[in-house]
Order: C-alpha cells, then structure tokens, then sequence
C-alpha cells in the first residue's frame, strides 16, 4: 500500500496531467458530433480487427474438425454417385426394370494413413482400417485424387496396403479416351511416374491423356483416375511403354477410401469354376 502512496506522491502531476487530458478529449468527443463519429468509427476499427483476428485463430484450430466433417460428407456422396451411375449404366443396357430392387455393388469406407512408405522399391502403407471395419485382402484403396494401391494384410484394426510404388505391384489400367488397356507397373525410378506396359502400336496416345483403372479385375472399379500421359518409349516387341505422371503426390497422403465390391466373390468363383 505504501508502494502506491509512493507512486502516486511521485507521479502525481504526471497523472494529474493525464487526467485533466482525459475529461478534455472527453469534453471533445461528446460535444462535437464529427470527433465522436471518429472515435467510434476508430474503436469500431480496433474491435473488428480484433476480433477477426480472434476468429480466424479460432477457425485455424478447428481445422481439423472441419476436414472430418468434409470427409464424412464427401464419402457419403461417393457413395451416392456410386449406386446412382450403376443404376444408370444398368437402366441405359436394359438390364434394370424395376430400380427399387437394385443392389449396389461398389461401397466406399474412409480411413487413414498411419504409414506411409515412398522411398524404396517395395513399399507399403498402414491403414487405420481392418476386419472390424470389413476389409479384407485384395480390396482397392484410393482417395480423392486417385489410386493408391491394394490391401495386402488385415489384422482387426489395421491393414498393409501394397502402394502402387512396388515392383510387384500390377493394375489393370487404359486410356480414359479409348478401350486400349495395359498393365500398370513401377520401374523404381521416381516415385511420382508410373509406367503403362502392352499398350498396342496402333493406339492413339498423346502427351496430357489421362489414364485411368480399367475395371477388368474385382479390386478396381473402372474409371478411377491414375495419372496424365508424359510421353512414350519404344518397348523391345511391338508394344510401347508408357510413362504417366500421377495425380496424387505420393509422398503426402493422408485420407483415403477403401473400396468394398460386394460381387467380388461370386464373380471368383466363376472363374474358378470356369477355369476347373
């Protein structure tokens, strides 16, 4: 208490003057109506960029909420497109009379990435997906911007997926402007080109093509975006190869769908039936 007796004795006329200068500028503002239109035009200034500046911090927190929701929301939606397109292709064949009695065969789940390796020449992702989540082996994993590879092991919360940057990796994959299809394959090299192997002489390619899955297995559904044609090598027989830059970046990926195809299994057994 003395410290403030103190401290007022000793800056007194200094907070006498500060005083006398508040009931001035006081007097001022609330008997000129264009110094109080500025004053409250400056303090509405001040508070608006204040609290935008709060909101803005607060939105930045919340990213993360946000990105769930839109996420969530996005695979609802690939969902929906989903059934409704093979609804449409089945009604434009023929094949569909009633549409009340249609069974959607490809169904979306969305996870995420725990791990992801790009660095050598065989290399997988772990997933936050596993047989609680009804995923399997052999099912196509993607996201938004294209593939990303295929669940290999499945534990009950987690799967290895096969990255589509492993030399053993192999998808069936065509140009997005014809039926011309081939094999797509890694040599190892960058980890952002692909090579598109068997392509026929005769096919048209040009540099900018998009090259997308070719739906000729019961891991991806067709039309799925891979990548754009950069240009093509003379291959040793009379097919060519074929280097694709990606859409995604491999070396960033974080949310993914992975993609349940519920005729998966009888279309196998078929095939196996048909090949005994």
């Amino acid at each position: 208490m003395q410290q403030l007796i103190y401290f007022i004795q000793k800056y007194r006329y200094f907070l006498f003057f500060l005083l006398l200068e508040f009931i001035a500028i006081n007097l001022v503002i609330n008997n000129r109506s264009f110094h109080k239109s500025k004053f409250v035009n400056s303090a509405n200034s001040f508070t608006g960029g204040f609290y935008n500046k709060i909101n803005s911090l607060t939105d930045y927190l919340h990213l993360n909420k946000e990105n769930l929701l839109l996420v969530n929301e996005n695979l609802v939606l690939k969902n929906k497109v989903e059934k409704f397109s093979q609804l449409l292709a089945e009604i434009k064949s023929k094949k569909v009379d009633d549409t009340t009695s249609f069974k959607q065969r490809f169904y979306f789940i969305e996870g995420k990435i725990e791990k992801n390796q790009f660095g050598g020449n065989y290399n997988f992702l772990t997933i936050n997906l596993g047989k609680n989540d009804s995923i399997s082996n052999e099912m196509a994993v993607i996201n938004s911007m294209g593939i990303i590879g295929i669940t290999e092991h499945v534990s009950n919360n987690y799967s290895r997926v096969q990255s589509i940057l492993n030399r053993n990796s192999k998808i069936n994959a065509r140009l997005k402007n014809s039926s011309y299809f081939g094999s797509l394959m890694w040599n190892g090299v960058d980890y952002n080109i692909l090579q598109l192997l068997d392509i026929p002489r005769q096919a048209i390619i040009k540099s900018g093509d998009t090259i997308v899955t070719g739906g000729m297995s019961t891991i991806f559904p067709a039309g799925i975006p891979i990548g754009k044609v950069i240009d093509t090598e003379e291959g040793a027989s009379i097919k060519r190869i074929v280097n694709i830059q990606l859409f995604n970046d491999m070396s960033n990926l974080k949310n993914i769908y992975v993609i349940k195809d519920f005729d998966k299994h009888e279309i196998m057994n078929l095939e196996n039936n048909s090949n005994e």
